[in-house]
């Protein structure tokens, strides 16, 4: 069973001792660690759950005051590591769907969640780079499978207020979909 874990700091040099010290205290794999808008750094992580609780305690002790936020998936759809990595593959897009958020952990949930909840693909998971410090999720499938995935993937996000848009569009311009990625 995959996990992931996920530190966001608003300090880059405590994110980069965080991330060590999570690196050295468990065998775990870097997915990406690096600085985000506005000033952030973000540490993401995967392994099995008992390492990567392990290390999530390290770089939260580490992090201290500096912590913005973080997030623990015990049980991660498999979809979700190549979206954040930037390598899904994009064949065939029928619909389009993309959930727009504030923060980067709620960006993270909502891929898991969408993965999980229809047949759908996750196309990219952008974790704040470039963009304000949101983030966002791209998906395809058939259009009643994106909505389903939409719908699932912003419902803790919309609860608690980090939502920012959404959309679902039938048989996107190729033009728009070559955009995306």
């Amino acid at each position: 069973m995959i996990s992931l874990g996920l530190l966001e700091l608003n300090s880059i040099a405590r994110g980069v001792e965080a991330g060590d010290a999570m690196l050295k205290a468990a065998e775990v794999t870097l997915l990406k660690a690096g600085s985000v808008c506005p000033g952030k750094y973000t540490v993401v992580i995967s392994g099995e759950v008992a390492a990567v609780k392990a290390a999530m305690d390290a770089g939260r002790a580490l992090a201290r005051d500096c912590l913005v936020d973080d997030l623990t998936i015990a049980s991660l759809e498999p979809q979700v590591i190549p979206a954040i990595a930037g390598c899904a593959q994009t064949r065939g897009v029928q619909a389009l769907g993309v959930m727009e958020f504030y923060s980067i952990a709620a960006s993270v949930v909502g891929a898991d969640a969408a993965a999980k909840a229809a047949d759908v693909r996750l196309l990219e998971v952008r974790l704040g780079l470039g963009i304000g410090g949101k983030s966002y999720v791209s998906l395809s499938g058939e259009v009643a499978a994106v909505q389903a995935a939409v719908d699932a993937g912003i419902a803790e996000a919309k609860a608690k207020g980090l939502l920012v848009s959404t959309c679902v569009i039938p048989s996107p311009r190729e033009e728009i979909f070559d955009s995306m990625l």
